[in-house]
This record gives structure tokens, C-alpha cells and sequence, in this order.
């Protein structure tokens, strides 16, 4: 992300990072449903639910797939590109892994995943910034997708904090929910690398990834 931010990045290597980052946006509605799916407590599934709706796309928001397939077609790669394009294998590894965690662990360790979202308001900030001052190529119209999430991102991350300070009362589950936050941060990492390797490293070509 610091190239990206520093205006080092090639359009395919912006493209690359677009078609690979897809597959974690669009998964991430299916890791809140398994989270949901596990929760006894009414309370937490009546607001888990509205995440999952935003997430989604209903109640006028742009969802997750929907908003990246707009900011990848305003980067230059086509609808049908992204949705039938496959990403890496250390990416989907690393994306696999989180759903799957959110299946199997206890369901406070899944919403207490999502505390890393704290950090997303500043990263997106820096994100469109740097997509306006060194990526003009880029369509602005693609940035929609961001704003909405920007607009978002404070609500949810009170709704996570406060379901993880009720619920998580004792030591062990607090030590076990920041692990569970400090895991999501090494899925980034590791999805981030494997980018790196492939088409800063490797140089790769882009047509790897369309193949579909």
C-alpha cells in the first residue's frame, strides 16, 4: 500500500491489486453471515444483520460488490472482467482462511475480528487521496464506492466495539479478541504481499489474473 500511496504504482499493478482485492470485498458479506449464523444473542443478530444488509447492497447503499465492480470499471477493467477474473493463490488462501475462521470460532472472536476497522477511515482517506493526486487516469466516478464507506464506517465500528465490551468480559475472551483483530490485519498483510510478489516482483502479466 505505501507504493500505492506514493504514486509508484504502474495501471497494471493498480489494476492487479483491483482484480485481487475483489475477492476479499466480496467475501466479506459471507464471513458476517457465518458470524451471524453463530451468535445466540438476539440483540447482537438484529444489528449484525444490518451490517450484512449494508454489505449487501440493500437500504440504498452501494455494497461491497457492487461498489468495487464500479471502482474497477472506473480504473479500466470491465464488468465482466472482475467477475469472472481469478485472484492469487496466496490471496485467496488468506481470504479463505478468514471466512473460515468465522465459521468455526466462537462468534464474539468473529465481530471482534471486524475491530480492525478502526483503522479503515484513515487508510481510506489516504487512499482516495492518493488515487486523485498520482492516478488521474482513474475515473472519479469510482470513488463513490469509498465515500459511501466513509459515511459508514463510524457507525459500525461503535456497533462492533460495543458488542465486544458487553460480551466480552473476561480476560481470556478480551486477550482472545484481540487476536482475533490482530489476525484480520495479518490477512491484509499477506493478501498485500502476495500482490507484491506477483506484479511489482514477478511482474506478471495482467492476463493472468483474466484468465478466469
Amino acid at each position: 500500500m505505501l507504493m500505492l500511496y506514493q504514486g509508484k504504482l504502474t495501471p497494471k499493478q493498480v489494476r492487479a491489486w483491483v482484480i485481487n482485492r475483489f475477492y476479499l470485498q466480496k467475501n466479506i458479506p459471507i464471513k458476517d453471515a457465518a458470524i451471524l449464523s453463530n451468535c445466540p444473542e438476539t440483540d447482537v443478530r438484529r444489528l449484525w444483520i444490518g451490517r450484512i444488509m449494508r454489505r449487501e447492497g440493500l437500504g440504498g447503499s452501494i455494497g461491497d460488490v457492487e461498489g468495487w465492480v464500479g471502482f474497477a470499471e472506473s480504473a479500466g477493467v470491465a464488468r465482466d472482467d472482475i467477475l469472472r477474473a481469478k485472484c492469487l493463490p496466496g490471496v485467496r488462501f488468506a481470504v479463505d482462511g478468514y471466512v473460515n475462521f468465522a465459521r468455526r470460532a466462537d462468534w464474539t472472536e468473529g465481530v471482534a475480528a471486524s475491530l480492525i476497522e478502526y483503522f479503515a477511515k484513515g487508510e481510506l482517506i489516504k487512499r482516495i487521496e492518493a488515487f486523485k493526486r498520482h492516478y488521474p487516469w482513474i475515473e472519479p466516478e469510482g470513488y463513490k464506492f469509498f465515500m459511501s464507506r466513509l459515511g459508514q464506517l463510524d457507525e459500525a465500528n461503535e456497533t462492533t466495539l460495543r458488542i465486544v465490551l458487553r460480551y466480552c468480559q473476561t480476560r481470556e475472551m478480551q486477550l482472545r479478541a484481540i487476536d482475533a483483530a490482530e489476525s484480520m490485519a495479518d490477512i491484509y498483510w499477506s493478501l498485500h504481499d502476495a500482490i507484491f510478489v506477483a506484479y511489482v516482483i514477478q511482474n506478471r502479466p495482467l492476463a493472468d489474473s483474466l484468465s478466469g
